[in-house]
């Protein structure tokens, strides 16, 4: 089996918990990524044999940098029909993002699956649709952006294997946490969202004196962020627990009553996991997909959505307003956990299954 994901967490994860759910020998599988890209670390600490293409956007991309772009993605073309011809696949595994758009290239008429993480899938995910033999979607609302019904199956986000381990009494004794006090989790996604850094340092030691807060930084802001926690008080400093990155993302999730986070993908699996209030702040100079995951969870009453601008004039106030109400709370945890799927990853690992079964005799354990 080749996989080929990268660019955010959102599409590697899922990607990784499949992989888990197939069974198969490392040997027999190969996973390509994007020169340069976060993959490598995720895909590398698992031990999962790796190499990458080169790999570029062209979505929203400026005159100048469009020749440039579309070499490089020519490059992986190339580059895709040398690494297919070597490892010879029995079926390929896409999770979207413009890494995956060469390989699919390269790799048409091979059986392939393509899972849709988020509720509206992007240009390129659109585009890899077309070669896909099955389609996967975390959710039904997805099913009116693809023409073709008959290669569809609603199989929920693949939650990763470990979080599901974690219980509230667990995950508050992990960072020393008082279980009597309100929890507040504060998370920007993988590389992190300055935006709400910026807007939760500015509002910290009030939070301080109501909650304990769970602060997952990301790589960019971490140095400001932790020289501005060093000005805390002690008993301030003892209900703030700050990372750049945090492998245990389960406790994370385990632990707070609310999350305050961007609307990536994994919000979709993740938080129907835990039955997670959220407040969600969709990332504003991108496609505008993180608006679509917010307002599947806020139309169900999952969670409330604050825009990015309004960051430093509200979260406070927002925060305040669902933390001080433990019925509202109460009410958005049950509506988050009636979304939760089960089972995702085993139903795309039997769709991978059937298909290179059906073509080619199956997949190699």
């Amino acid at each position: 089996m080749l996989i080929c994901a990268g660019g955010t967490g959102g599409g590697v994860y899922p990607a990784i918990t499949v992989f888990e759910a197939l069974g198969l020998d490392k040997n027999h599988v190969l996973w390509v990524g994007g020169h340069g890209g976060m993959e490598e670390a995720l895909v590398t600490r698992h031990n999962i044999p790796f190499t990458t293409i080169s790999t570029a956007g062209v979505h929203g991309v400026g005159l100048c940098k469009l020749p440039g772009n579309l070499w490089k993605l020519l490059k992986g073309v190339f580059s895709s029909r040398r690494i297919l011809k070597q490892f010879n696949p029995d079926v390929l595994f896409f999770t979207g993002g413009f890494v995956a758009f060469p390989m699919a290239v390269a790799a048409i008429g091979r059986p392939s699956v393509l899972y849709v993480p988020d509720i509206e899938p992007g240009l390129a995910l659109k585009a890899l649709a077309r070669f896909a033999n099955r389609i996967a979607l975390t959710t039904e609302t997805s099913s009116q952006y693809f023409p073709n019904a008959s290669k569809l199956t609603v199989t929920g986000y693949p939650v990763r294997p470990g979080l599901g381990t974690w219980t509230r009494e667990k995950a508050l004794a992990y960072f020393d946490f008082d279980p009597n006090l309100p929890t507040l989790t504060i998370a920007g996604g993988s590389k992190g969202a300055r935006s709400i850094n910026t807007a939760v340092m500015g509002i910290l030691p009030k939070l301080l004196e109501e909650m304990q807060v769970i602060h997952l930084v990301g790589h960019l802001d971490w140095e400001v962020v932790d020289s501005q926690a060093q000005s805390l008080s002690k008993a301030q400093a003892k209900r703030y627990q700050a990372f750049p990155y945090l492998h245990e993302m389960g406790a994370a999730l385990a632990a707070p009553d609310l999350i305050v986070s961007r609307a990536g993908a994994s919000i979709l699996g993740e938080y129907p996991l835990f039955g997670l209030p959220a407040i969600l702040v969709p990332y504003p100079h991108a496609w505008h997909y993180q608006y679509i995951n917010a307002n599947y969870l806020a139309e169900r009453g999952s969670a409330v959505i604050l825009r990015d601008e309004d960051l430093e004039q509200k979260l406070y106030n927002q925060i305040m307003a669902l933390i001080a109400k433990p019925e509202k709370l109460a009410s958005m945890r049950h509506s988050m956990s009636a979304l939760a799927a089960t089972d995702s990853a085993i139903k795309i690992a039997n769709l991978m299954h059937d298909l290179a079964g059906t073509i080619n005799g199956g997949l190699a354990g």
